[in-house]
């Protein structure tokens, strides 16, 4: 039963924010005369002119969604050239009469003002972001394009919430603000277009009809991403600052995703049979719907009527699941805290927009850089970037040295295998499990029959094509017997040799075909007992466990694990605080931005760097605590760990354990040479049958035309006999065949100029039960007037019954081309050329034959290697 289609889904757009007048152009002129020259300030006039009409047409209403997008990158990317040149804040050295206005997109009636830059940017990239949003709601999605350009919408105007979010937030909030911007507001919004745009994924693999796996994973991507943002709108302050349809929108739209999901997973699990789970899946999805529409409120009715059509089918699952259930398979229920989560495949990401608001090359104010503060500013880089490589490689040095010691004393894995939770190493288990799902020893059996089944189907068709030729053979050595010298085509054991060579090729292949098929079974035999340790589930089951001690005298083997689980979990914190420690280092390189300092300041720059720097001596004070403080916790494990050696006899767990990867991973190489070489003989064999398919075809092309030129021959020959007796007997007619009354009257015609009667061509083709071309038997001498018949031959080569049957084919008549002419008189097609160049066999359709798991290269096989290796 199919759910609501993807056509009914209702989505959300942004609205613009909106914006009060503003002057840049004097007070940036000013700044620019006072801080500059009089010279640079007129210079700068076309600049100037051009911020302040960028300035106004952010206040304008919207003409085309595409302009005003492109518009307000540009007009970002102008501000950043601005904060780098004229630092805008309500300090007396600093550009102080400009104030920026921003009211607040989802409370209208809400504004705040600040004198910061960073306050303009953050409400310009906000309409950038609800730009994209509404182009992307704009699009029509159901068709393809429109839907690609709907998700691609989405991601970009995720991308630029997450720059809010990262970048601009911050520093847009250390004076009066408004909440749409706030580090909440942007994440909930960039979670919002996520799961918008991967709403477009599913509705595409919904048109697209893919399996109901793939369709609940990305369902479930959906319900993830609507479901965080429902979490930021549940907190302050986003919760009392949003409309309640806001709120039930999102709400449904996460309950409405996941019971799709369970719905499209239970479809998969109907189709495995696995009634007791599916049951399972559909109550729980029934159950969300449920307990969303009694808590949502005011939302739109279509996304309601998408819900309840949802709810109805999986009641109708739910239905018929229950009844199969009682009737036929009687599973328990298992209830729904026992289910696993279900798994989610996310298709989309915020698009990164570094490279669309990088104003690196920006030419509005390039003349204004001053040198100095360039050079400063490197030569700052250039120190935080050594402190950071310090500290960094410190830390990752101190993960190498725990990383190794570790190892040396086989933990955590000797406490894992005592516990019962060992796995083997990563490499192995990866092997095992590709062993596994190819179907491991226990399915080589089954590859092996079909060996030999194609090799039966080689042998049965270069029999069946042997017979062709000795047949033609046979009846053209009896025509030549019976008409002597009359008889004057050429022999076909003349016109043959090549077909016979290459089918004698052929049966060679096979011979040595069978004996490497010989070996590979001798080795499933040998190695059988070696390779069944691959058939175990779960393979850790075939490795020894790390066991107590048998007897023991003080009792202690507890107190002695407990101390060295409790100390390993304090290296794990200590490894924890420096992956959080190198975050941020990152972090605050990133926020460090002293640029508009520099440029507010003049003479020397060491006092200013010196009190910069000093912002990174707490961090690198709490990464030596760290490293002395795993120093320490190792020389603990270390000794810890030789106690727990000495009590539990680990180095007798160690050999055993070895020993036994080296017999799973002997098992492995010995599968893959094995699983190779029966790949390689499927390939061959396939290979072989499409050339032996070819020669045949060649085969019966050659029969059936000489097949035509014995009907020809054998009607000259009794032509001329026929006028021999004319002329004998001196009577005005020419004699009918034997048995034939005489139908062409008195009057005498000449055997040289009378038409010559035409013959129909038997038809030539291949029926859906037969895998060769019919081909015509040597025919009764001519009538008077011959009639052959047009419709079929007068018989047919038998196929042999078997599990590989040749899928039906429509073959073209080949172009065929004649090295040797035919005899005197011959008006059909001359001797086919077997020297020329085989016709390509036609494609293959689907048929009785199971289409082979890999692509077969073109025939022969390479000369001087047999198909495989050599066990």
């Amino acid at each position: 039963m199919a759910a609501p289609t993807a056509s009914t889904n209702i989505m959300l757009a942004i609205h613009e924010k909106r914006t009060s007048t503003v002057d840049l152009y004097r007070p940036i002129k000013q700044y620019i005369s006072y801080h500059y020259s009089e010279r640079q300030a007129q210079d700068m006039e076309e600049d100037l002119q051009t911020l302040r009409e960028m300035r106004n047409e952010v206040e304008k209403a919207v003409d085309s969604l595409e302009a005003r997008r492109d518009f307000l990158q540009r007009y970002f990317r102008a501000l950043c050239a601005v904060e780098s040149r004229f630092p805008i804040s309500p300090e007396r050295e600093h550009v102080n009469t400009i104030t920026f206005t921003w009211y607040d997109t989802f409370k209208q009636n809400k504004k705040a003002s600040q004198q910061n830059i960073h306050f303009e940017k953050a409400g310009v990239l906000f309409n950038l972001a609800a730009i994209h949003s509404q182009i992307a709601l704009s699009a029509d999605r159901t068709t393809p394009l429109g839907l690609k350009q709907a998700c691609n919408s989405f991601q970009a105007a995720a991308g630029v919430f997450a720059f809010i979010r990262d970048n601009v937030s911050m520093k847009a909030s250390l004076g009066p603000s408004t909440v749409d911007i706030s580090v909440e507001c942007a994440g909930m919004l960039e979670r919002l277009m996520l799961a918008q745009a991967q709403e477009c994924f599913f509705e595409k693999v919904i048109a697209d009809g893919k399996p109901p796996g793939l369709c609940g994973k990305v369902s479930r991507q959906v319900g993830v991403y609507y479901e965080e943002a429902y979490s930021a709108l549940s907190l302050q302050p986003l919760n009392q600052h949003f409309d309640k349809t806001w709120i039930s929108h999102v709400q449904l739209k996460a309950a409405q995703f996941n019971a799709e999901a369970c719905y499209r997973f239970s479809m998969e699990l109907h189709e495995k049979e696995e009634i007791a789970e599916e049951i399972a899946r559909v109550k729980v999805g029934i159950a969300l719907i449920a307990d969303a529409k009694k808590s949502a409120k005011g939302a739109a009715s279509s996304l309601l009527d998408a819900i309840n059509r949802l709810e109805t089918s999986l009641n109708r699952n739910l239905e018929r699941a229950t009844k199969e259930n009682d009737r036929v398979y009687l599973m328990r229920i298992p209830p729904s805290s026992s289910l696993a989560p279900l798994s989610a495949a996310s298709l989309v990401k915020p698009t990164p927009m570094d490279d669309i608001f990088d104003a690196s090359k920006e030419k509005m104010f390039a003349a204004l850089v001053p040198d100095s503060s360039a050079k400063a500013l490197s030569r700052y880089t250039e120190m935080v970037d050594d402190i950071i490589r310090t500290q960094a490689e410190k830390l990752q040095q101190g993960s190498e040295i725990t990383r190794v010691k570790l190892k040396e004393m086989d933990l955590p894995d000797s406490i894992l295998a005592l516990e019962g939770n060992f796995t083997l190493p990563l490499e192995l288990k990866e092997d095992v499990e590709a062993v596994q799902i190819s179907g491991g020893p226990s399915g080589l059996e089954a590859e092996l029959q079909q060996l030999r089944d194609l090799k039966r189907v080689n042998q049965e068709m270069l029999v069946q094509t042997e017979e062709l030729l000795q047949k033609e053979a046979r009846e053209d050595s009896q025509f030549r017997s019976q008409f002597g010298t009359r008889w004057t085509r050429p022999q076909s054991s003349t016109l043959t040799k090549n077909l016979s060579d290459r089918l004698n090729r052929f049966a060679g292949n096979l011979k040595q075909a069978a004996e490497s098929d010989g070996r590979i079974e001798r080795a499933v035999r040998d190695y059988s007992t070696l390779m069944a340790i691959l058939d175990c589930k779960p393979i850790e089951s075939a490795v020894p466990n790390l066991a107590r001690p048998i007897m023991s005298l003080d009792s202690n083997e507890d107190a002695v694990v407990g101390e060295l689980k409790q100390s390993l979990r304090q290296l794990e914190i200590l490894g924890a605080q420096r992956a959080g420690l190198e975050d941020m280092l990152k972090d605050m390189k990133r926020k460090d931005d002293i640029l508009p300092k520099l440029m507010a300041r003049s003479g020397s720059y060491d006092d200013l760097f010196k009190k910069e720097l000093g912002k990174y001596d707490s961090i690198c004070q709490e990464i030596a605590q760290n490293i002395e403080a795993q120093e320490q916790m190792l020389l603990q494990i270390q000794a810890q760990n030789d106690n727990f050696a000495a009590v539990f006899n680990l180095e007798d767990y160690k050999a055993a354990r070895e020993k036994s990867y080296k017999q799973i991973a002997a098992a492995v190489t010995k599968f893959q040479e094995i699983k190779e070489n029966i790949n390689e003989g499927l390939k061959f064999y396939v290979t072989l049958q499409d050339a032996i398919k070819n020669v045949k075809q060649q085969c019966s092309d050659f029969v059936m035309t000489r097949n035509i030129q014995c009907q020809e021959m054998i009607e000259d020959v009794q032509r001329q006999v026929a006028g021999l007796k004319f002329t004998d007997e001196k009577t005005s007619y020419a004699y009918p065949s034997a048995g034939q009354p005489n139908q062409r009257g008195a009057q005498q015609i000449d055997p040289q100029s009378a038409p010559h009667p035409s013959y129909p061509q038997p038809p030539y083709y291949r029926s859906g039960d037969q895998s060769t071309a019919g081909y015509m038997s040597p025919p009764a001498p001519p009538q008077a007037h011959p009639s052959y018949p047009s419709h079929q031959p007068p018989y047919h080569v038998q196929q042999p019954s078997g599990p590989y049957q040749q899928p039906p084919q429509t073959v073209q008549q080949p172009n065929l081309e004649y090295s040797q002419p035919a005899y005197a008189g011959w008006r059909g097609p001359p001797y086919y050329n077997p020297h020329s160049q085989p016709a390509a066999p036609p494609p293959a359709t689907s048929g009785a034959h199971p289409p082979p798991p890999y692509h077969v290269p073109s025939y022969p096989p390479q000369q001087g290697n047999p198909y495989y290796n050599r066990q």
